[in-house]
């Protein structure tokens, strides 16, 4: 695989390979787990809403029937009841109709996905739930800690039995590489035309270069190929370069340029004539 263009610009998402989900067509997708720090945060979240509501709702019970005299047997029945109403049915609801969502993570941008990226359903949910009993609500936590410190995606135990992992979706925006045209055909580029070529064509050659980083290296030098074999009737000289990647990017970023400064010259055009098209004939008032 032939090496990047001179004006390349890396960017830190292309080291995180760990994270990455390759999709049929080659491509990397980054997706990023949720740090531990946060999700223990959004799972704290949660634990006390969930275990808040159960509490707020068995005082309300309590002290709504204080008159009446229930039996211990039905007090407990219904607190048995109202306990696996707010640490099972409610987070496991929440979950399935959210599709991943709850309290806690939209407050830390968390999100719960299958381990192939895809939106979880009630099995997912149900499994994470039952589990959650455990390891968050009866252990206050404790299992879902060290669980979740001894593997990368910090995964509790309902994760690993369900395939499931946090998902963060509140990744800074990533900064588009930005191509020059490649030292070695910077005097060819003084003389070429790319103007008859397809917009198109342009844009899928704009999208493989932005793409390229993320494709594993034959796709990467079979789509690099193609693409210069239909760009190369679009333009006139052909330079005598064998590298296809390096063509397509001085072909892009020529055009890109060339493109730029024909819109800036109309800009300047269009404010010189500002006064003309927007201005009053004489004398005519001014209402």
């Amino acid at each position: 695989m032939a090496e990047l263009p001179p004006t390349h610009v890396v960017t830190d998402y292309e080291e995180l390979a760990d994270t990455e989900l390759m999709t049929g067509e080659a491509v990397a997708l980054d997706l990023r787990p949720t740090g531990f720090v946060l999700r223990a945060a959004g799972s704290a979240i949660d634990f006390v809403l969930y275990f808040g509501g159960y509490i707020a709702g068995m005082v309300i019970f309590l002290q709504a029937t204080a008159s009446v005299g229930l039996d211990e047997a039905l007090t407990a029945s219904v607190a048995i009841v109202g306990l696996v109403l707010f640490l099972l049915v409610v987070p496991v609801a929440v979950e399935t109709i959210s599709r991943g969502k709850s309290l806690g993570r939209l407050a830390v941008g968390a999100r719960i996905v299958r381990d192939d990226g895809g939106a979880i359903g009630f099995r997912h949910s149900f499994v994470r739930g039952l589990v959650g009993v455990f390891e968050i609500f009866m252990t206050f936590g404790g299992t879902a800690l060290i669980v979740g410190l001894l593997n990368p995606r910090a995964k509790r135990l309902g994760d690993l039995l369900a395939g499931t992992y946090s998902q963060h979706e509140r990744v800074p925006a990533l900064v588009a590489p930005v191509y020059g045209v490649p030292l070695p055909l910077l005097e060819w580029s003084r003389t070429a035309d790319v103007a008859r070529m397809p917009d198109a064509l342009s844009r899928r050659i704009a999208q493989f270069l932005a793409q390229a980083n993320g494709m594993g290296p034959d796709t990467r030098i079979r789509l690099a190929r193609s693409l210069a074999t239909e760009a190369s009737v679009y333009v006139s000289p052909l330079p005598e370069y064998p590298d296809a990647e390096y063509f397509l990017a001085a072909v892009a970023a020529l055009r890109r340029d060339r493109e730029m400064a024909a819109l800036t010259l109309e800009q300047r055009r269009l404010e010189s004539l500002r006064p003309v098209l927007q201005g009053l004939p004489h004398g005519f008032p001014q209402r």
